[in-house]
């Protein structure tokens, strides 16, 4: 039988390594003194952000091609003297700094573009036809690298580990899950990340406790009849009488049978039939997303969706099948923030900011996100970061091919990404110290 003594030290080694916050969070965060702010607006390292994020915007790639993105990076983090892995989920870099030694905590930032073309007519419009970073994840990348450069020069001052999570594919391509399945985070007990809003002014960030992010999936459906000729359609069994029904009753889902004070989408936003105006065709493909704050609530959904395209369907004399899409577009689970992340967000994010620069209620959107994945098997925590500038001219969305981002954000970004690691670290071994001493002090 193990000595007393053992299985005390047994019990402080399992403290250190637990997968949840211990945070007491009841005094304010005790941070490196240094304001990393004032590091990241300094010029060698603005402008070194700067032109690692046009260069990036000029050649975007799409999920699990991001090979020259990759390369990039690596070559940054090279420079730097930052030590990572390579590869992993396909183009994806997980990088190191700090003692190596637990605790560990990652942040994460996402490498694909998207398949639109650029309209914004500046110097550094992306050189790839029908490819733009309109998601802000050019930006996003260039603040890691930002926080990894503020972080190496405070290396000997990190209690921990800052892990450095460079993902492939959030665009539809769930690479949050791939990473993770590679069991790249396995020692981490705490992820951050966050996402460039163009409607909340630069030099604010946003977020709340809780849902923030609903979760999504995807659906497309063929509904399948009989073509002939439009002048004769008693001859025919028309797909798109049956689709155009299916499409209304689809609306019937949120309107009719999910809760007012339960947010759901049903979207179809694809229908593509025959080719000519006197043609009907033998079959109609629809598709579309639905969305909710619970996976109970994705899983009824997408349920209904299959009976309601089914039978609608068969009403009109069709046949219908459906598709999920799992294999290529997996359904991404709600973003959920952890509550004890939150009390450190809202700490860190006013020392740094500003307490009236920080909105931490911020409503929730029904756009989904692959940091979700992290968060079911890891505390969360998911931020919204403002690049509004001051400009009158009016803001475009995100996936906009006129999207624009104030480079003047990129300091934030990397200054954020590294205080909150930082501060993690720093409350998670004086929590753990706490609990060895209250132990300590009952022996």
């Amino acid at each position: 039988m193990c000595s007393f003594k053992t299985w005390f030290n047994l019990f402080i080694i399992f403290l250190a390594s637990a997968a949840t916050p211990i945070f007491s969070l009841t005094d304010s965060p005790n941070q490196l003194s240094t304001n990393f702010l004032e590091i990241a607006k300094k010029p060698e390292v603005f402008d070194w952000m700067v032109k690692i994020r046009r260069k990036i915007h000029e050649n975007p790639e799409l999920g699990y091609e991001e090979f020259e993105t990759s390369k990039l990076i690596r070559e940054e983090l090279d420079k730097l003297g930052v030590p990572y892995k390579h590869p992993v989920a396909v183009t994806g870099i997980i990088g190191f700094i700090g003692t190596g030694k637990s605790p560990f905590v990652a942040i994460r930032t996402d490498m694909d573009a998207l398949p639109i073309q650029e309209m914004v007519e500046w110097d550094h419009k992306s050189k790839v036809p029908g490819k733009m970073h309109a998601c802000g994840h050019d930006a996003h990348v260039t603040m890691l690298l930002g926080a990894a450069n503020i972080l190496k020069q405070h290396e000997k001052e990190i209690q921990g580990t800052v892990v450095l999570v460079f993902q492939p594919a959030e665009e539809g391509g769930a690479g949050a899950k791939k990473i993770l399945d590679a069991g790249a985070l396995e020692n981490v007990t705490a992820i951050f990340a966050l996402h460039v809003m163009p409607d909340i002014p630069l030099g604010e960030a946003a977020s709340r406790s809780g849902p923030i992010l609903a979760g999504s999936g995807t659906f497309e459906a063929i509904i399948s009849g009989k073509g002939g000729h439009a002048a004769i359609p008693q001859h025919s069994i028309d797909p798109v009488l049956a689709a155009s029904n299916v499409i209304i009753s689809l609306q019937h889902l949120v309107s009719r049978e999910a809760d007012p004070l339960d947010p759901q989408v049903v979207t179809v936003a694809k229908f593509q039939g025959g080719g000519a105006f006197n043609v009907i065709p033998d079959y109609v493909t629809i598709g579309g997303t639905f969305r909710a704050f619970s996976r109970e609530k994705l899983d009824q959904l997408k349920q209904r969706i299959k009976q309601v395209v089914i039978g609608q369907a068969a009403v009109q004399r069709c046949n219908a099948t459906v598709n999920f899409l799992d294999e290529t577009r997996p359904s991404y689970p709600p973003t959920v923030n952890n509550g004890d992340l939150h009390k450190l967000f809202v700490d860190v994010a006013g020392n740094l900011l500003g307490t009236n620069n920080v909105n931490i209620e911020k409503t929730p959107i029904m756009a989904a996100e692959d940091f979700a994945f992290y968060q079911e098997v890891i505390p969360g925590y998911f931020i919204m970061l403002g690049v509004k500038s001051a400009s009158p001219e009016p803001h475009q969305s995100l996936h906009s091919p006129y999207l624009k981002i104030s480079e003047d954000a990129l300091p934030y970004g990397a200054a954020l990404h590294a205080s909150l690691a930082t501060s993690y670290l720093l409350r998670y071994q004086q929590d753990v110290a706490k609990v060895v001493g209250k132990y300590h002090d009952e022996l």
